[in-house]
Formats: C-alpha cells, sequence, structure tokens
C-alpha cells in the first residue's frame, strides 16, 4: 500500500522537484538526534591519558632481539625428551590378543553367535546407581 501511495504522488512531480521533495522529507529525520554528535569512545580530556602508540619522532629499531618467555631447550634436553616420549609411546601401543580368523567357516560361525554374545555381555551388567533392583 505504501508503495503505491508513493509511487503515485511522486510520479507527477518532475525528477528534480522529486529529488527535493526527498531531501525536504528525510532532512528532518537525520536532525532529530538533539544536536549532540556521537563521535564514538568518549575522548579524555588530557594527552597523558592517551593510550596507543606514540609518535617518538625517530625510527623503530628492528635490530633488537627479543627476549624469550622461557629458557629454551639444549639440542641434548630436546633428544632426551623425544626418547622418553618414544618410549611411553611404545609402552601404550596395544598388541593384538589374537590375529584374526582367516577361515570362512570360523568366521560365519563368529557371525552367528557375536550379536547374542556381545547383547548378553550388555544386558548382564546393571548399574546400580541407575537401576536400585539391578542384582
Amino acid at each position: 500500500m505504501t508503495y503505491s501511495v508513493a509511487k503515485t504522488a511522486f510520479s507527477s512531480f518532475p525528477p528534480f522537484c522529486r529529488m527535493a521533495l526527498m531531501a525536504v522529507l528525510l532532512l528532518p529525520a537525520g536532525c532529530a538526534g538533539g544536536g549532540a554528535v556521537d563521535s564514538g569512545p568518549q575522548a579524555s580530556s588530557s594527552a597523558t591519558d592517551m593510550q596507543g602508540p606514540k609518535d617518538t619522532g625517530a625510527f623503530p629499531n628492528l635490530n633488537i632481539v627479543p627476549k624469550s618467555a622461557a629458557p629454551q631447550f639444549t639440542p641434548d634436553q630436546s633428544r632426551a625428551k623425544l626418547a622418553q616420549l618414544k618410549a611411553v609411546q611404545t609402552s601404550q601401543a596395544s598388541p593384538r590378543s589374537a590375529p584374526p580368523p582367516s577361515d570362512a567357516s570360523t568366521l560365519s560361525t563368529l557371525a552367528k553367535t557375536h550379536g547374542g554374545e556381545t547383547l548378553e555381555s550388555i544386558e548382564g551388567k546393571c548399574d546400580p546407581a541407575l537401576d536400585p533392583n539391578c542384582k
């Protein structure tokens, strides 16, 4: 409805009159803020409170090596840590309990019994915290 009203109201004016009319209509809406312009965060009254980069009048020296946050490992310490990690990794590796069966008849027997055995082991376990009637 608004579109059709605006179309009929503005179509009768020449193009330059339409722009002038729009400016007259929209200008008060832009000035309705009360005269104060919001410039973002409030600027401090003194220049000493200003944070951020300061112009010292000289170029920065990029040749200064930054200090490390912690002492660095020596190559010997690094090799010792890696050997320790490898030892823990090999101790945690779980060897297979048994090689998988390769016989077709053994596999078909396993397929027939595996589901039932698994359900029995799952259903046989109960948690007394969840089920007070658990035996």
